[in-house]
């Protein structure tokens, strides 16, 4: 049995957790920021780190008490090392050299792609992987397809060429006035939407490609819905200043949110169905927050003949739980814990992932 502490910070919410055997939460504790960077539309770096600083104590804490579990038996603690933020990844894997050398438990580094992965093995009842699993990964900051060959085994077939689809849901609901973040409220009012409002693209890349591509989504929204708006002061400074933009008063939100929502989740949806069949897989996997989707889920379902699983709502976005569960498998494929270790802000995750 294994029980491991395992410590998430690589953006905005500082989150702790401890789980048995990769598979059971005994808990699961996040401090979300949500509120501190709405005033910015996005998450703000240096506000997130230093936040991370003042939570990070009193959530491992917290975690450890609701598990009932002391430190002394825990099996390792584990740490998200990347990607992430640099400024929030160095206050987690601080933090946790610290706690290994006061409890003298191995440390584990993790990489944070691979936690997503591994939240789909915290879903209860447990279902146990069919090898070789098609992954989708898709959050604020990273959208990729992995083939999963085997535990810790993984070949990138392609990803996102510029945003992220959780930073064009952001930047959209931004133009729709909407609150941040903006996945969850473009979904909540797409709902009273028409998603044939508007003829958004759907960026295909060439007819190989595995990529992704949604700055020109999000452009063609940009010129839909907005207008540039400049003030007789601002007409006087520099030529290059940058104009505003504001929300056009004949735009109906909901069917530009229904309508933007409708045209990413079908980019997301084509190209992973495509890459099943290309590669033979046997399940499709979704995770990350975007992977909350309800349209995603929904479209992914019916559009696939092959099983599609992903985490529940409380193990899509960050969190503590998916680290130590990615943590139980390295370990037991035969990590040892190092202190000698810095951040990676940029990680892929591939065969290589673990080969320095």
């Amino acid at each position: 049995m294994t029980i491991l502490l395992g410590i998430e910070t690589s953006c905005d919410e500082t989150a702790a957790a401890v789980v048995q055997d990769g598979r059971v939460v005994l808990s699961n504790v996040i401090a979300s920021q949500i509120d501190l960077h709405a005033q910015y539309g996005g998450v703000f770096p240096e506000v997130a780190s230093r936040a991370h600083a003042e939570a990070i104590g009193v959530v491992v804490e917290q975690a450890m008490r609701e598990a009932n579990t002391r430190y002394d038996q825990l099996t390792a603690i584990a740490v998200t090392r990347g990607p992430g933020l640099v400024g929030s990844l160095m206050v987690g894997v601080n933090f946790a050299k610290g706690l290994s050398l006061a409890t003298e438990k191995p440390l584990l580094p993790i990489n944070h792609l691979e936690g997503h992965v591994y939240s789909l093995c915290l879903v209860q009842p447990y279902h146990e992987p069919s090898f070789p699993i098609l992954v989708l990964i898709v959050s604020g900051g990273h959208t990729e397809l992995l083939l999963m060959e085997a535990h810790g085994s993984y070949q990138r077939l392609g990803g996102t060429l510029d945003d992220a689809a959780g930073e064009a849901f952001d930047k959209v609901g931004r133009m729709l006035n909407l609150p941040y973040p903006g996945g969850p409220n473009i979904e909540r009012v797409a709902k009273a939407g028409n998603a044939a409002a508007y003829n958004f693209p759907r960026v295909k890349l060439s007819d190989d490609s595995l990529d992704f591509s949604f700055s020109g989504l999000k452009t063609a929204v940009m010129r839909e819905v907005t207008v540039q708006i400049n003030s007789k002061h601002e007409a006087q400074q520099e030529k290059g200043a940058r104009n505003k933009l504001q929300l056009r008063k004949d735009i109906s939100v909901a069917d530009a949110a229904a309508s933007f929502q409708c045209a990413l989740v079908e980019t997301l949806v084509h190209k992973t169905v495509r890459a099943a069949k290309l590669h033979n897989v046997n399940e499709i996997w979704m995770a990350g927050g975007v992977s909350a989707n309800t349209l995603l889920r929904d479209k992914m379902r019916s559009l696939s003949e092959l099983p599609v699983r992903y985490p529940p709502l409380t193990l899509c976005t960050d969190n503590g739980a998916m680290i130590a569960a990615a943590a139980h498998y390295r370990l037991q494929a035969g990590m040892q814990g190092s202190l000698d270790f810095d951040v990676v802000p940029m990680w892929n995750l591939s065969k290589k992932t673990y080969e320095e």
